[in-house]
């Protein structure tokens, strides 16, 4: 048998492969570590974007942008009723345009990142061209059977906004809050460097961990005007449920009858159970309605709220769902409270039937906040009123959404050109100029029992929440909106009528034998207890948002009604409906047409008030409580904490290599 020559490897030969074994994983690990940390959104790079299993986008790229156009419907103050179908299929068709740009701007983020002049010539141009045949043929409609329009040609152009700079009479001090309607950020919107500035984004088109404030660092801001001695104190309640029945589609028939997804988003539907596209005012007379008191088949409704947890809803694949940046769980909200108050200065008459009114803008984040009406607030600061952030609210505490809707007629028309001249709100004292008439004002509640977002890590741990928006407004809260339409019985409208003239308490919430002209102010029912800082903007309005006065002294889930139960025929009447928030999976197949054209003129008062709010800077985190299932992590650049945990790898790499330099070195060294 022949003698095994292989040499047997030594001490320093086997340490000699130990070392450059512990230098080329080390090294290895360190390269690896520094290469996957530079491509999530380190220091001066841009963040990858994210998606899930099926493809949606959950990042966005600070400082992306958005389309910016002129809206035409803001500035037809008249149109002649045989031109109205052409005019509004055209305007439709203009918000389409500008969705597809969004889209293409979208896609195209890297070519306009690397080109300046790739927008132009591939997206705003074109769109442009678009723009001025649509225009040109709203104009020709107008003009063969009125007064052809001046100026709106001037309109057609187009550009991109970041998508952190919110339009608006912007004057530096934060809120602009003219009134009942708008609010500014100058300086607040989004200036929050490039980790915070991502959210657990679905879609990728919003929202963002900047859109949000902890409530608990608000001041108290809400004011009412005093009841002069010919107020109407009244109210009127009227019971329409939650929309547990998942009634939704993306049609608005105020803005564009007979066009569908011109809304390119989803709307919640109580009341009238007919509201679609093509829904002629008999339909509505004579649709169901789910409302207890079946004297009110009138339309309320407005954009659903998402969680952003990667929920798919039936409608993500579906024109104003999913397709155009809606995306996430569809929440029910926990309650719904429908109430019609009086007038501070005056008696009120009766809505004419079929009144339709709009009020905020669903286009406020790129038009500016002259016709903004949003609310957000939490139960149990509802004295605190935000317009242009979503709150945080505390554990405990339900988010709180509400409008106060125009409550001054003209008199004479149930619907505008622009959806806004023909009625307006009272100034600040309560009174309705320009020979306007006092109506009883819709005010909506609408409370969700929804977990306080994690922003701390954008959403990664308890999700973020927002609106159904056009694609370009980014879900930004100043875009919310409602809409109403008065199918109300008139001996019912009547009876309201009646009863918020005469003082007294009636309609759902009504207590047996109530209502004996007590004179209390239903706009006054509760005064915030904490003195409003100097610093927030002590004025206001009634305006303002604060929902008739259902101010809750504490935080609570359940302030006020929430032991209401959901719609049904055989329930007790409630004026509040409540029920578990939930996902619903049936939304309407029907998708249709735009939300409110906004008024900048305010010919008749449409505007509240002068004072200001001012919002504090966004909170950087909320507290949450557990992880929502489904929810995909999102890459955030956050503190030392964070930056630990994403290096370790790295600093273990490091040890290696110096171990394994050092080990070779000793092995090397020529022995004395």
């Amino acid at each position: 048998m022949g003698r095994n020559t292989r040499r047997r490897p030594t001490g320093p030969r086997r340490a000699t492969f130990a070392a450059v074994a512990l230098i080329l994983g080390g090294g290895g690990l360190l390269a690896a570590n520094v290469y996957a940390s530079a491509t999530e959104g380190g220091l001066g790079s841009e963040p990858v974007r994210q998606t899930d299993s099926d493809g949606n986008a959950w990042g966005r790229t600070p400082g992306a942008a958005t389309i910016d156009c002129p809206d035409v419907g803001d500035r037809l103050t008249a149109v002649p009723d045989r031109a109205k179908p052409d005019v509004d299929k055209e305007l439709a068709l203009l918000d389409q345009q500008i969705a597809e740009a969004y889209q293409r701007l979208q896609e195209s983020a890297q070519a306009v990142q690397q080109d300046s002049g790739f927008a132009d010539s591939a997206i705003t141009n074109p769109l442009k061209e678009k723009r001025a045949a649509t225009i040109e043929r709203i104009v020709t409609a107008i003009d063969q059977v009125g007064d052809r329009p001046q100026g709106l040609e001037a309109l057609a152009a187009c550009g991109l906004r970041a998508s952190d700079d919110q339009t608006g009479d912007q004057d530096g001090n934060g809120q602009d809050q003219d009134g009942q309607d708008g609010q500014n950020q100058a300086g607040q919107e989004q200036q929050q460097g490039d980790g915070q500035d991502q959210g657990n984004q679905q879609a990728g088109n919003g929202p963002v961990a900047a859109d949000f404030v902890d409530i608990t660092t608000v001041q108290p801001n809400v004011q009412n005007p005093r009841n002069g001695t010919d107020a109407s104190r009244g109210t009127f309640a009227t019971s329409c449920g939650v929309n547990a029945e998942g009634l939704f589609n993306s049609d608005n028939v105020i803005v564009a009858p007979g066009v569908t997804n011109g809304a390119h988003h989803f709307h919640d539907y109580v009341g009238n159970q007919d509201n679609q596209a093509f829904a002629t005012d008999d339909d509505l007379a004579n649709a169901d309605t789910s409302c207890e008191n079946e004297g009110d088949k009138s339309s309320y409704y407005w954009p659903v709220l998402r969680l952003q947890n990667g929920t798919r809803e039936k409608d993500a694949d579906a024109p104003g769902g999913g397709t155009e940046g809606n995306a996430g769980e569809i929440v029910t909200p926990q309650q719904v409270t429908l109430t019609f108050t009086g007038n501070p200065r005056s008696k009120v008459v009766a809505m004419p039937r079929l009144l339709r009114i709009i009020t905020g803008d669903a286009k406020a984040f790129v038009n500016g906040n002259a016709n903004a009406n949003a609310s957000w607030s939490c139960t149990g600061y509802e004295d605190r009123q935000l317009k242009d952030k979503y709150p945080v609210c505390p554990k405990g505490s339900d988010v709180v959404r509400s409008f106060k809707f125009q409550s001054c007629w003209d008199g004479q028309n149930i619907d505008s050109a622009n959806h806004r001249t023909h009625v307006a709100f009272a100034d600040a004292e309560g009174n309705c100029a320009g020979g306007f008439r006092a109506i009883p004002q819709l005010v909506q509640r609408i409370v969700y029992d929804v977990d306080a977002p994690s922003l701390e890590d954008g959403g990664r741990t308890t999700p973020l929440f927002a609106v159904d928006s056009f694609p370009e407004q980014l879900h930004k809260p100043v875009t919310d909106h409602g809409d109403f339409i008065n199918v109300f019985d008139e001996d019912l409208m009547q009876e309201m009528v009646d009863c918020i003239n005469d003082g007294r308490k009636c309609g759902a919430d009504a207590d047996p034998g109530s209502g004996s002209g007590s004179g209390d102010e239903p706009q006054e029912t509760s005064t915030p207890t904490p003195a409003p800082d100097a610093s927030a903007g002590a004025g206001g309005e009634s305006d303002s948002g604060d929902a008739g006065g259902q101010q809750t002294s504490k935080p609570s889930s359940g302030a006020p009604g929430t032991h209401g139960t959901e719609p049904s025929d055989d329930g007790p009447s409630k004026a509040a409906h409540s029920v578990r928030p939930k996902a619903d999976t049936t939304p309407s197949a029907e998708i249709a047409a735009a939300t409110a054209s906004p008024d900048h003129s305010d010919d008749h008062g449409a505007r509240e008030g002068g004072k200001e709010l001012t919002t504090p800077a966004p909170a950087t985190g909320g507290k949450a409580s557990a992880a929502a299932a489904g929810t995909e992590p999102q890459a955030v650049n956050g503190g030392l904490a964070d930056t630990g945990a994403r290096m370790w790898p790295a600093a273990v790499g490091g040890i290696l290599l110096i171990a394994g330099c050092v080990l070779l070195r000793r092995v090397r060294r020529p022995s004395a």
